[in-house]
């Protein structure tokens, strides 16, 4: 697929591309039912995880045939995604036969549609340290033809530094999410690093916050069933027949660790980057962990 690279603008403050904003009237009034739940996260915190997670604990039961016959994002729409020669995510939304519908966005906590809120919709969003988050953005926009040129690491992570991302800055986009979370009880904030330290207590905790009941059998099948290689293996969800992938270039699930930023960071840009966090994170009670 032989689409030109798009090129970051400003959208009401954020960096955003065509690809997000093409459809963005349809993707405001998008109207939510109450047993939505929404997937939000900021790009490569463990988006593509979390929601086969909850596809599973969803459909494993009623649709099982779905985990080898469709494609992870067909079972889980990207709610604003807008893609040449496929179908709007708002549309596949729509469309979705099964319920509840989960729904993927990687948007900033004000930009969600309101219907979200109005019907007080379950949202659980999955969030993972800046230094790994910015690693795995950078290898992910080198090998996705519909996100920016990268250009080398050095200018990628000033790029991240100054939120000139797809999606806006890590900084805004992991702190709005938290803020709001702090006067919207339905919101479950979760770690990339918990999920890796943990998996089963982390599924656990999702149940709980579902009102699933899940059998402890049927939740560590899961647990097992969504370990790192086991969904690197399987094209349904690391997307091997994404034509806008280049798997030449870098695998879609990639390495899934905590820690993989000191293979990328020099002393210096680490330094300096700890400066940035410091002040960018002073008001918030937001912590993360860089290593477990």
């Amino acid at each position: 697929m032989d689409h030109p690279r798009p090129e970051l603008f400003d959208f009401h403050g954020v960096s955003m591309t065509n690809y997000f904003t093409d459809n963005w009237e349809n993707v405001q009034n998008f109207k939510a039912r109450p047993d939505d739940i929404v997937v939000a996260t900021y790009p490569k915190a463990g988006t593509t995880w979390l929601c086969y997670i909850l596809d599973l604990l969803y459909f494993r039961q009623t649709h099982p045939d779905r985990e080898t016959t469709v494609p992870i994002y067909e079972r889980v729409p990207f709610l604003e995604m807008t893609m040449p020669s496929y179908p709007l995510g708002t549309e596949m939304a729509d469309t979705l036969t099964t319920s509840p519908r989960i729904i993927k966005t990687h948007l900033p906590v004000q930009f969600l549609p309101k219907s979200f809120w109005e019907q007080n919709c379950k949202i659980v969003y999955c969030a993972r340290n800046a230094k790994d988050n910015a690693v795995s953005y950078f290898h992910f926009d080198r090998m996705e033809k519909l996100q920016p040129e990268p250009g080398d690491w050095s200018s990628f992570l000033q790029r991240f530094r100054e939120g000139k991302m797809v999606f806006g800055s890590w900084f805004d986009h992991v702190c709005g999410w938290w803020e709001k979370k702090q006067t919207y009880s339905n919101i479950h904030y979760m770690f990339f690093e918990d999920m890796v330290e943990d998996t089963g207590r982390e599924i656990k905790h999702l149940c709980s916050f579902l009102g699933l009941s899940t059998s402890e059998e049927e939740k560590e099948k899961i647990r097992g069933d969504v370990q790192f290689d086991v969904m690197k293996a399987n094209p349904m969800t690391n997307l091997s027949e994404d034509g806008s992938l280049d798997f030449s270039v870098s695998q879609f699930l990639r390495k899934g660790k905590v820690g993989d930023w000191k293979n990328h960071f020099t002393v210096a840009q680490n330094e300096q980057f700890d400066e940035l966090y410091k002040q960018k994170m002073k008001n918030t009670s937001l912590q993360f962990r860089t290593e477990i």
